[in-house]
Parts: structure tokens; sequence; C-alpha cells
């Protein structure tokens, strides 16, 4: 089977890295790691571990890394890296050096992250996460969940503007799906089973084709008239959606 853009620009990616600052191990999350990629529409989500936090001359070093990827190597648009030194795997709120939207930035690495690692990150290079990685605490992975829902999404539905885009409503509606299913069942699912659950849940149905469409298919442009229609309706099943999922866990919001 010949490699895709995907297998080249990660080969590429770890090869180049090495000599740039010491890597233990590097990681895939997300969808790669899931099993629901969509080659040219996925991210290409990465943790590389590092013996120690960069210094200014190899944060300097990745930046140009990633910049000659993205020169280069049309995949490289959607690789987003995350690197975490080895002696602060243990540390759940710390920032780390991370590569996103062509630019550097410090941010964590969530729970939800770290879930996905451990139940089935793949190594690119080094030992597989669970060797290295510590175990989530119990509640840790709800408690950021929770948050999340409560204290980004909750008033991001109360901006409409937002929601005229197509990635809002993308996003928004999958990460409830998401949200929903591990505080109900304990467990992650792929964006692609989020589809079937948003059904369940209530989903207006040509939403939630609007947003299959988008994730699988080429479908055309849509009307100003259907895009402000859609988002008043995903913001509102959005709503009520969070608020049935923080009540679950925490009673009346």
């Amino acid at each position: 089977m010949a490699a895709t853009e995907t297998d080249l620009v990660l080969k590429r990616f770890v090869s180049e890295l090495r000599p740039v600052v010491p890597t233990v191990a590097v990681w895939a999350h997300g969808s790669l790691a899931l099993g629901d990629f969509q080659q040219g529409r996925s991210d290409l989500d990465l943790i590389a571990v590092v013996e120690q936090p960069p210094d200014a001359a190899q944060r300097k070093g990745l930046a140009h890394l990633h910049r000659r990827l993205l020169d280069e190597e049309p995949a490289a648009a959607k690789l987003h890296c995350s690197y975490m030194a080895g002696g602060a795997l243990a540390e759940a709120g710390t920032d780390h050096l991370t590569w996103a939207h062509n630019m550097i930035m410090e941010r964590p690495v969530t729970p939800v992250t770290r879930r996905e690692l451990l139940d089935g990150g793949l190594a690119l290079h080094g030992p597989l996460p669970p060797a290295l990685l510590p175990p989530l605490a119990p509640g840790q992975l709800e408690d950021h969940i929770r948050r999340d829902l409560r204290e980004y999404w909750l008033p991001a539905a109360d901006r409409p503007s937002l929601w005229l885009q197509d990635a809002w409503v993308d996003l928004g509606l999958l990460v409830l799906a998401r949200a929903t299913v591990t505080l109900r069942d304990g467990r992650l699912i792929t964006k692609g089973e989020a589809l079937a659950v948003l059904l369940e849940l209530g989903a207006p149905p040509d939403v939630v084709r609007d947003i299959r469409e988008r994730r699988y298919e080429d479908p055309g442009p849509i009307s100003l008239a259907w895009r402000v229609r859609r988002g008043v309706r995903a913001r509102a099943f959005l709503r009520r959606g969070i608020r049935r999922a923080l009540g679950a866990g925490e009673g009346p919001t």
C-alpha cells in the first residue's frame, strides 16, 4: 500500500524533530489514534515527550521546523504538537509549548487528550503512552468535561455570530455528544460515533446531516438563510444538551 501524505509528513516530522530537541517519544491521539481519521480534513494531533522544557534556542528551532514543513508538505497544515517535558508528565494543569494553528503557544494537555493517549495512543517514536504517562485521578476527566461545557461552550451558545460558521456548528455539537457519552458511560467515542449520538439526543436531523456531509463528503456552498437558521437551531440544542449533561452530574443549573 502506498504511503499517504499523512504517513510521509509524520515520518519526516519525527525524523527532523529529534535533532532539534532531545525526544523521548512522539505520540498520536485524536482521530488518527481513534480510527476516524479523514485525510485532508482531520487534524494530526501529536504529543512529543522531550527530556527538558525547550529552551529559547530550541523553541526557535521548533518554530522553524514547523514553518518549513508548512512550506514543503501540504499535510503539515493540520499538524499540531505539544511538547511535554518528561518531568512534568504527571502535572495535568501545566502549560506546555505547543505548535497549533500555525503558531507557537502555551497550553495544557487536557485530561481528554491524556485519556485518549492512555486508551489507544499511537507511538510514532519511543514507548507507548502508558509506559510514561501516569493514569488520571478518579473524576479528573469528568470534572474537566463539566467545566469545559459550563465555562466555555454554554457562554459560546449565547454568541449568535459564532454559529454562522461551519466550524462552530460542527465542533460544538460533536463536543456535546462526546461529552454526554463520557459523563454517562465513562468511555470516549469518535466524531463519527458522535453523529449517531446526536440523533439519539434529539438534534435536528438536517443539522446532523449538514455536519456529516462536511466531514465525510464534499458538499457545495450553503445559503445565508440556511446558515442563519442552522445556527439558531444548533445553539438552542446545545444549550439544552449542556444543561441536561450537567444536570445529570451536578444538580440543576
